[in-house]
This record gives structure tokens, C-alpha cells and sequence, in this order.
């Protein structure tokens, strides 16, 4: 779970003895002595805590991995490690592994330009850079004729891989002002995310001393006149009671050249602490949107006019639905799935506080509505199909005037726009398509002001054009097809799943075959270019992403039928993906892998234990595995709304149910599993990984086997994932595809 949408994903507590990771020290680790190779896990000790949950006995075998910082834990963690190491490092084809992975890696990234002022700024990574990099580029737009002959050379802006020689500081977000003038970025360190604020001026490059801390996934809305901005932030240690320095966002207003100490917080006081509040300003620079978000299913709207001195005002009624909106020119636009799972846009005039004057402008449809923004004075709409992207532009009543044409298949990972400005852009890539930049020409829309609707001079709107792209010299996508097929899950519900291949692949039932998902959180799994499935798709593997429920790629209901009391029902349908892949002899049990992260790692760890036959190895990262406790931890109170509470007597029976970590059962053999995490995860905490870890060890039949392992890994100076320099990535994926290929028999 990630900021205010929510993202899971992370990597933990990493000892010295890390430091023999294969690159790192390829010499120390092929020569390292076979007797001072651990031959078996360091078996940890069990000290049973016997626990009561309305009226039913819990034992805990492991609770005291749960302390960190413990010399026993430390200790057992160095040999964890050691023993991973002594499994992987041999094994045969790293060193091809590592090499192609480095050159896939290499290849980058990019971001849709947000637009300020005469600028347009981006972020890259391209080649070995460790972190993306902020660049600004000067534009002739807003009625400009020739765009492009008119746009100045990038220029970097902001370069955080000069900050840590290994990568480890990353840039977080970036808002720039109004005009552009300057731009509020957040920097954190070791993939912990807890920003740091900065302030940069943009035509000189001149950090400004206004530095402000603990602005974890800030919002910013900047005053149209330069002179401050307003900002979310978390409360100092010490501040609040301990353990809810990770609550408590509040937003505050900040002035340029001021002490932060003194800045005023204008909401927030008095709220339930996890809440997540968030910030927009309207085009005329009068008023301030707020946005509460309180789980993944309800959301509320709060509307301030800064040129009264008066609190926010509630702009929603408060229903368990989702809401989010944008003023502009005295209106807002809202979406919300109200009583629409796919979601509809609403106007009505600010100030006006009676939900009975909400207009519906454009009803839900077959596709599911994802967000709406006001690009050249009309509505620029995402939506998605079949778990793949649509654009649509809509005038400000409502009326459809085009679809946008999308180089195919596949996800727009964001857009960029301005209310006054005639472009917009675009950010596409599918499986077979590396990330690319569009850019839409909207001069074409006229608007009749008789009327007050705009129209297309054409009947279609003029192609996009690329802007930029990032190149992958060291793949062919053109060898590789996409299919998406549908399977019947356990109550019958038609569940789809991409599968991806090299072209003229035979489904004898014998390939290797990895198999992802997620299914939680209203987060849709569509078609992305993942760098690290050549990997494994070029040496004949077939990859595959199912789209369980729980996501957003059908809508509200698809993702509530996931959820609390319905979670069996994700997987269930990650099962059911399994057995179509084996039924259609893509694969066997034999060849079949699976991986996940985060609320996907909770995924594996049900698979683990519901269905070990299924599968021949799991790589389960950054996982929540212990589901009676995991609320106590980090930022988990977050998701009590997605997944319930034991505290509460109905909702730790359903958690109960399905717990990983309480359904290892004694004698059975597991599939290998690769554990992943991180000691500075500041999401999902590294106990969970660890005590799996110690039970299976422990419990099951192949708990101490060296050909069909358990092993945990645990990253140092990493977080759950954001962040992640790409040096460590190469390692990491270094030794998760070692692992796959060894257990499915590929070389």
C-alpha cells in the first residue's frame, strides 16, 4: 500500500554477512569453504505465548522475533542469512543470471510531464542510474503553434543519486508552483519514506532553506502567488504518544522563508489518526479541496474559501462510498462511485453545500471510471476495461466529444495537463511495450460559448504524437505474444489472467511458469513492461498475471467481494488461476511458480498453506503472514478497514480462518519458498518473514531440506520497496530468479 492509494510492498534487517552477496564479492563467494557453509536453518527456539481471542486459545511459538532489535533475534537472523547465502551462491547460471539482469535493468523509466507555468517537468532513469532524475524543460505552450520547435534542451533539476554513493537516498514526489517558479520535492533515505521537504528554485537551481521533515507522501497545493503552499506532515516523535508518529496526518499551511515550527495546522485536529488527508487548490486560486481518505472504500470531501477566514466546510455527506473532485472556475467535479461501482462525475457549484444540488454529468458505464481532470478547459477521463486503459475527452456539461486513440492494449500509468494550457499527456506500456510518452494536441476544441459546449473541427481527435520513450535495445518485444484468457473461480465467477510467452511456445504442460497477483486494496494489476519476465520468458518460461477480486479492474464491487469476510474469495481465485494454467498444459505442479508482494505476499503465504500441492516454489515478499497481530505493527491500522481486526470478535474469526502463519501444520511438505523483506520497511514489519520462516523451519516436513528449502532473505537499508537503488535490485532479482530456475528444473 503507498501513500494515500495505498500500496503494500518491502525488504528487512540485512547482517554483514550480506556483504558476500554473489556480485558484490563474486571471489569470496565461490571460494568460500564448504565447512564454514551452514549445512541446515538455525532452528530457533520455541517459546510458546499462549493468547486468548474470544474465548479461542492462540499459541505463538516465534513472538519474540518480533523484537528487532533483540540480541537473540539479531543473531538468528546473521545465521538466517548465511544459510540463504550458502544455498544460493553455489548455484549454477548466476553470473549469466546477474549479467542479463543488469542489462535488463538498464533499461528505464519515465513520467508524464506535469506542467507549470512555461515548464514541463519529468522524471527519468535511464542505464545504472540507482534513482530517477527531476528534469525541467522550457516550453512555448499555452497557444504556441509550434510546440516543439519552441521547447529548450532538458535540464537536470534535481539529481538525488549525488546524495548516497549506493543509491540509498530517493526521490520520493514533486509538486511544482503554480508557475512553475519553484518546485517541493521529498528525499528519504535506506526505502524508509518518510520525506524530507525541499524547496528548489527552478531558474537557478538554488535550494531554498525552507526544509521541512516527516512529510511521508506529501500533498502540496501551492498559492498561485509563490508565496507558500499548503502540505500534509506527521507528527514529530514525541509529539504524540508512542507508536502513532506514523498517524496523525495533518495538513498545515506553510510560508516561504518561516520557520516550519510555526506553521499553522488548518485540519486535522480532532480527526480519527488514520486519516489521509489530501490537497488541491482550484484554478482561480480561491479554493482549497480536501480529500479524507479513511480505508479503501470511503472517502470524504472538504471544501476551504481562503479568502474567508472560516474552518473547511463538508462538501460529502460522509457514506461509505468514494469521492474525489477538482475546482475549477467555481465549480467542482466529482467522482464517486455513490451508488455507481464503476464510478460517475458529478458538478455543483462551490459553496453550495446541498447534495441535493449535485448534477450528474457523465453516468457510469460498462468500463470502470478511474479519475477525471480538467485539461484545456474541458474533461480528460481514464477508464478501464477488461483490466486495459481508455481515454475519453468529455466537455464540461458532460457531452463525449472523443475517444483518444491509445497505441494499443495495454495502461496508461498516468497523464499531465493544465486547465489553460491546449495539450495534454499520457504515459503508456503493455507487456511488449516499453514505457512511452504521448503527448495530445487539443487546439482542435472549440468551444460555443452559445452554448457552453466544446467540440472536435474533426469527427475524431488527431492521433497523439510521442513526446518521448524509453528506449530497450537489449529486448525484442516483437518475439513475445499476450494473450488474455478466463477461468471459472470456486463460486463460479469469471476471472481473467494475462499470459505471456515467447511466439510458437508449446504447451506441453511442462514449462515453467510464473504466476503473480494481488487482489486487495482497489489496485488493478494491468499489462506493464516488466523488465525482470524477459528474464525468465527468454529462457522459455511462460509469465502470467491473474486479475483476482479485491482489485479495481471491475469496480467497486469486484474490489469489495475481495475484502474483509470475502478475502477467501481472492484466493480462491488465485487457485483457480493455477489449475487453469495446468488444465490448459501451460504448465504442471512440477513447473509451477508463484510470486507476490506485500498484500501479495499475504496471497502466497495463503497459497502456502491452503494448497502446497499446487505449486513447486513461492517467492513471498515483504508479506503479511500473522493476521491476528499485523495491526500492532508500522503503518498497518491503515488497512483495518480492507481486512478487519481480531480485536473485533466476528472479524477475527474470518482472519482466523485464513491467517498463514496459523495454518502451518506439522509433517506437511511445502513448496520452497524464498521469504524477501527488509529491516527499514516502514509498511509490512520483517517479523512477519521471520516467524513464517522459524515455523516452516520448523514445522514442515522439508523444513531443514536443502533441495526443496526454506529460505528467508533480509535486505539492509532497504524499505518495502519504493525507492529501491537499482544495484540492490540486481542483487535481489539475482537471487529470486536463482532460486526459481532451480526449482522448476530450468537452467
Amino acid at each position: 500500500m503507498s501513500g494515500g492509494s495505498g500500496l503494500l510492498f518491502a525488504f528487512a534487517s540485512l547482517s554483514l554477512i550480506m556483504a558476500t552477496l554473489y556480485a558484490v564479492d563474486k571471489t569470496k563467494a565461490s571460494t568460500r569453504s564448504p565447512a564454514a557453509a551452514p549445512t541446515a536453518p538455525p532452528l530457533a527456539e520455541k517459546k510458546p505465548v499462549a493468547e486468548f481471542f474470544h474465548g479461542t486459545r492462540v499459541i505463538d511459538s516465534f513472538r519474540w522475533l518480533e523484537n528487532a532489535d533483540g540480541p537473540e533475534t539479531r543473531k538468528w537472523v546473521e545465521e538466517e542469512n548465511a544459510y540463504t547465502r550458502a544455498l544460493l551462491d553455489p548455484l549454477p547460471g548466476r553470473e549469466a543470471i546477474h549479467q542479463r539482469l543488469t542489462e535488463l535493468l538498464a533499461i528505464g523509466n519515465i513520467s508524464p510531464p506535469v506542467i507549470a507555468g512555461r515548464h514541463y517537468f519529468y522524471t527519468r532513469r535511464e542505464g545504472m542510474q540507482n534513482q530517477p532524475v527531476l528534469y525541467v524543460r522550457n516550453a512555448g505552450i499555452s497557444g504556441d503553434s509550434d510546440v516543439s520547435s519552441k521547447e529548450s534542451p532538458d535540464r537536470v533539476l534535481v539529481d538525488v543519486n549525488t546524495l548516497a554513493t549506493d543509491g540509498t537516498v530517493a526521490l520520493d514526489w514533486f509538486q511544482p508552483s503554480y508557475d512553475g517558479k519553484y518546485v517541493a520535492y521529498g528525499t528519504s533515505t535506506g526505502g524508509s519514506e518518510m520525506s524530507t521537504l525541499h524547496v528548489i528554485e527552478t531558474a537557478t537551481g538554488t535550494i531554498l532553506p525552507d526544509t521541512i521533515e516527516r512529510t511521508r507522501a506529501a500533498s502540496i497545493a501551492w498559492l498561485h502567488d509563490d508565496y507558500g503552499f499548503y502540505y500534509t506532515r506527521y507528527p514529530a516523535p514525541g509529539d504524540v504518544p508512542a507508536g502513532e508518529e506514523m498517524y496523525n496526518r495533518h495538513i498545515f499551511y506553510h510560508e516561504l522563508g518561516d520557520d516550519p515550527v510555526h506553521d499553522d495546522a488548518i485540519f486535522g485536529e480532532g480527526r480519527d489518526q488514520e486519516d489521509w488527508p489530501g490537497v488541491c487548490i482550484s484554478n482561480d486560486g480561491r479554493w482549497l479541496l480536501i480529500d479524507v481518505e479513511q480505508g479503501w472504500t470511503k472517502s470524504e470531501l472538504f471544501l476551504m474559501d481562503l479568502k474567508k477566514d472560516l474552518p473547511p466546510s463538508r462538501v460529502t455527506t460522509g457514506k461509505d462510498f468514494l469521492y474525489r473532485g477538482e475546482v475549477f472556475d467555481g465549480k467542482i467535479y466529482i467522482t464517486t462511485n455513490e451508488n455507481a461501482p464503476r464510478s460517475r462525475v458529478f458538478v455543483t457549484n462551490a459553496g453550495d453545500f446541498d447534495r441535493d444540488h449535485w448534477k450528474e454529468i457523465i453516468p457510469q458505464t460498462d468500463a470502470v471510471l478511474q479519475g477525471v481532470a480538467v485539461y484545456g478547459g474541458n474533461l480528460f477521463a481514464q477508464y478501464e476495461q477488461n483490466a486495459t486503459s481508455q481515454l475519453r475527452i468529455f466537455d464540461l456539461a458532460g457531452k463525449k466529444i472523443s475517444d483518444i486513440a491509445l497505441p494499443g492494449l495495454g495502461t496508461v500509468f498516468g497523464t499531465g495537463g493544465k486547465w489553460n494550457h491546449d495539450e495534454a499527456f499520457f504515459g503508456f506500456q503493455s507487456f511488449t511495450v516499453p514505457p512511452a510518452i504521448y503527448r495530445v494536441d487539443l487546439k482542435a476544441i472549440h468551444v460555443d460559448t452559445r452554448e457552453g459546449t466544446s467540440h472536435f473541427e474533426h469527427d475524431v481527435i488527431p492521433n497523439p504524437t510521442l513526446w518521448t520513450k524509453v528506449d530497450a535495445p537489449s529486448v525484442d518485444p516483437s518475439g513475445y505474444e499476450v494473450a488474455q484468457e478466463w477461468f471459472a473461480s470456486k463460486d463460479g465467477t469469471r476471472v481473467p489472467m494475462f499470459i505471456v510467452h515467447k511466439k510458437g511456445l508449446t504447451k506441453d504442460g511442462h514449462n515453467p511458469t510464473l504466476l503473480t497477483g494481488y487482489g486487495g486494496f482497489n489496485v488493478s494489476l494491468t499489462p506493464a513492461f516488466s523488465r525482470t519476465a524477459y528474464l525468465w520468458m527468454e529462457r522459455g518460461g511462460v509469465f502470467a498475471v491473474a486479475n483476482l477480486r479485491g482489485g479495481a479492474e471491475f469496480g467497486e464491487d469486484w474490489h469489495r467481494a475481495g475484502m474483509l469476510d470475502k478475502k477467501q474469495n481472492v484466493f480462491d481465485d488465485m487457485i483457480a488461476a493455477a489449475e487453469h494454467l495446468i488444465a490448459e498444459k501451460y504448465s504442471d505442479s512440477k513447473h509451477l511458480a508463484i510470486q507476490g508482494g506485500s498484500n501479495g505476499g499475504l496471497l502466497m503465504g495463503a497459497m502456502i498453506t491452503q494448497r502446497p500441492d499446487l505449486f513447486r516454489a513461492v517467492v513471498c515478499q515483504v508479506p503479511l503472514l500473522d493476521m491476528l497481530h499485523y495491526q500492532n505493527f508500522q503503518i498497518a491500522k491503515l488497512w483495518i478497514p480492507e481486512y478487519g481486526s481480531a480485536d473485533n470478535p466476528d472479524q477475527f474469526k474470518w482472519l482466523y480462518a485464513y491467517s498463514p502463519y496459523h495454518h502451518v501444520k506439522a509433517g506437511v511438505e511445502y513448496p520452497a519458498v524464498l521469504f524477501m523483506t527488509a529491516d527499514t520497511d516502514t509498511r509490512v514489519d520483517p517479523m512477519h518473514a521471520k516467524k513464517m520462516t522459524a515455523l516452516m523451519q520448523a514445522e514442515a516436513r522439508n523444513g531443514s531440506s536443502r533441495t526443496r528449502p526454506i529460505l528467508l532473505r533480509i535486505e539492509s537499508k532497504a524499505g518495502h520497496g519504493a525507492g529501491k537503488p537499482v544495484a540492490k535490485q540486481i542483487e535481489e532479482y539475482t537471487d529470486l530468479y536463482s532460486f526459481l530456475f532451480w526449482q522448476v528444473g530450468k537452467e
